[in-house]
């Protein structure tokens, strides 16, 4: 194996994708609402937890995204960890509809956040933005955790190969902890 720290050729000339789609991943819708009260939201794998205290979460989502221009201009959201059967929420939320939230089932949280896909989500957690920051074409986003809640037992939606399939759960009393 060779390890060098010159560059063979010029890092846009990679495509990261293939090598990504070998990593298997949860699937989330983040939303929003903007500065009018309207929702917002896109389908991100891009997401992970920080760290347990202050509990926050980390969001990559596209600069020119008009859900981060509303996260942004509001300083919270949401994201709501799909079920196993909402594949075709997620597909809705990556393409760019301008109809979506009138295709799924949704509901306002009483406090700060986005919109909550109840039927499409088995977890939401409700996010404050704490900080951002740009890298190459996406924009990372810091949320501390403010809630969070489970929507049901259903398996998580996961996400690799460019393909979509469901958490193998064998037994569910081996999760309660």
């Amino acid at each position: 194996m060779r390890l060098s720290t010159e560059r063979d050729e010029p890092t846009e000339s990679v495509d990261l994708r293939p090598f990504m789609s070998g990593f298997p991943t949860g699937v989330a819708i983040v939303s929003t609402f903007d500065g009018a009260d309207r929702p917002w939201g896109m389908t991100c794998t891009s997401m992970c937890s920080v760290t347990l205290s202050p509990p926050t979460l980390l969001v990559c989502l596209r600069q020119d995204s008009p859900t981060l221009q509303a996260l942004l201009t509001t300083g919270t959201f949401s994201v709501n960890l799909l079920a196993d059967h909402a594949q075709p929420a997620a597909a809705l939320f990556g393409s760019g509809a301008p109809d979506r939230f009138d295709r799924v089932a949704w509901d306002r949280p009483d406090h700060l956040g986005g919109p909550h896909l109840y039927r499409e989500a088995h977890a939401i957690a409700d996010c404050r933005v704490d900080q951002h920051s740009l890298v190459g074409d996406h924009v990372m986003v810091l949320g501390e955790v403010i809630r969070t809640s489970q929507e049901s037992e259903s398996a998580p939606l996961l996400y690799g190969r460019r393909e979509y399939a469901s958490w193998p759960i064998r037994d569910r009393a081996a999760l309660a902890y």
